[in-house]
């Protein structure tokens, strides 16, 4: 009965003792789960901050999509943040319509979707406006660059593609437009039309780099600068070779073989010149002061040199005035006149008379050229006035004849002084005669 009765009294203890194990173990066993439930949540965000590849305001994203999906009339760039492979359509939120992508040094490369039906690196859809700087790299693959049917403008990076480089699209609904102002852009094809393009659109290149050939046929392209590996297309866009300089080995970076185009420019190599009127003088048209001056536009056709009208008649007038006086044997004093030589469009109805043969011509989107002039002086030289010749005697009034002069020189009063010797000598001679006669008279 004790022996049992021990046993009783001992298994409250031991069970006491089990129980607690049991929770001590289940409390451990929480413990440990929500720690790595922590942990795995760290590690979750330090992946996800990780993988982040672009950045809009403070705010990072997982995907170059996601980032342009977020920009906000405050914050409108995109900055890359890592090399990337995808490709993005410009598609920002509602009321959103300028999106500036920022390159940041890194590289956006296109999906390759293994087939020739594949999205370009960047497509700028209708009524979109996209503005790309750098430094950085924009990679095509098989596929385009960029694709655009809204607005774009580069401003840097560089650019490549194993085929056409950038298409637009100009329809019945809506017209491209593209504006270069530097960068790099290297492809077997520049530019061209996308599928169902009717036109190109308007496209513009002022500045870059350019590795490629550009097709024939692109009639709204306008080359006004930059530097160019292929000429075989490239007069319908300049119009004119003049403004094309063949590059070299100067250390300007642009390496050999490259073709550099001018800004628009006016060059006067005379910006001072000097007429004299005893050389001749004659009214001056517009061409002969250029030719005067020679002055020229660096080759845009769609330009043309216009002399303003109302001060090269005032040099006329002056001109005149200086052929008057040197015909009438008067004086002129000099006068200089400054003329404003203006470039102006082609098509512009206060320049090209409305029977001209030029007609209209093509009317290029350059506007920001447009003002651009240079100044020349002319200036016409003094005429002195003639003196006055001596007036001669008046015929039949003879001449007065005048006393004889006393001779002055030297030599003549010597010949006095001889000849007054001579008298001398003569009247003694005389008086020594007339006394010795005297004498033999008395003699006698």
């Amino acid at each position: 009965m004790r022996s049992h009765e021990k046993r009783v009294n001992v298994c409250p203890r031991t069970q006491g003792k089990y129980l607690v194990s049991v929770v001590l173990t289940a409390v451990f066993a929480i413990v440990s789960l929500f720690g790595t439930l922590l942990f795995s949540t760290g590690a979750v965000a330090v992946a996800a901050e990780s993988q982040a590849v672009a950045q809009v305001g403070n705010a990072t994203y997982a995907s170059v999509q996601e980032a342009i999906g977020r920009t906000t009339l405050k914050n409108t760039t995109v900055t890359l943040l890592a090399d990337v492979t995808e490709s993005v359509t410009i598609t920002p939120p509602k009321g959103v319509r300028n999106v500036t992508f920022d390159l940041n040094g890194h590289t956006l490369q296109a999906t390759e979707s293994g087939g020739a039906a594949g999205f370009a690196t960047i497509t700028v859809p209708a009524n979109m406006q996209l503005t790309i700087v750098g430094p950085g790299t924009v990679a095509g693959g098989t596929q385009p660059a960029v694709d655009c049917r809204g607005a774009l403008h580069v401003e840097g990076g560089t650019f490549t593609s194993d085929a056409t480089l950038m298409r637009f699209a100009e329809t019945d609904e809506t017209s491209a437009q593209g504006s270069f102002s530097g960068g790099t852009f290297t492809a077997p094809t520049l530019f061209n039309l996308l599928d169902d393009a009717k036109n190109l659109g308007y496209v513009t290149v002022r500045g870059g780099e350019y590795r490629g050939m550009i097709p024939a046929g692109l009639n709204t392209l306008a080359l006004l600068s930059g530097s160019f590996s292929d000429l075989s297309n490239l007069a319908p866009y300049l119009a004119d070779s003049l403004g094309l300089i063949p590059g070299g080995t100067s250390g300007d970076g642009m390496g050999d073989g490259m073709f550099h185009v001018g800004d628009l420019a006016i060059s006067s190599k005379q910006t001072s010149v000097e007429l004299d009127p005893v050389d001749g003088l004659q009214r001056l048209s517009a061409d002969d002061l250029l030719k005067l001056t020679e002055t020229q536009l660096n080759g845009i056709a769609d330009y043309l040199l216009v002399v303003d009208s109302d001060q090269l008649q005032a040099l006329n007038d002056q001109i005149d005035s200086a052929i008057q006086a040197v015909g009438k044997r008067k004086a002129f004093e000099a006068v200089s006149q400054n003329i404003t030589i203006t470039a102006v469009r082609n098509g512009a109805d206060d320049v090209i008379d409305a029977n001209s043969s030029r007609g209209a011509g093509p009317q290029l989107r350059t506007s920001d050229h447009d003002g651009i002039s240079a100044q020349v002086a002319v200036t016409i030289k003094a005429v002195a006035e003639p003196e006055k010749p001596e007036e001669p005697g008046k015929p039949g009034d003879p001449e007065k004849p005048g006393k004889p002069e006393m001779p002055r020189s030297g030599s003549a009063v010597q010949a006095l002084a001889i000849i007054s010797l001579l008298l001398v000598i003569a009247s003694a001679i005389c008086a020594y005669a007339t006394v010795h006669l005297q004498s033999s008279r008395l003699h006698n």
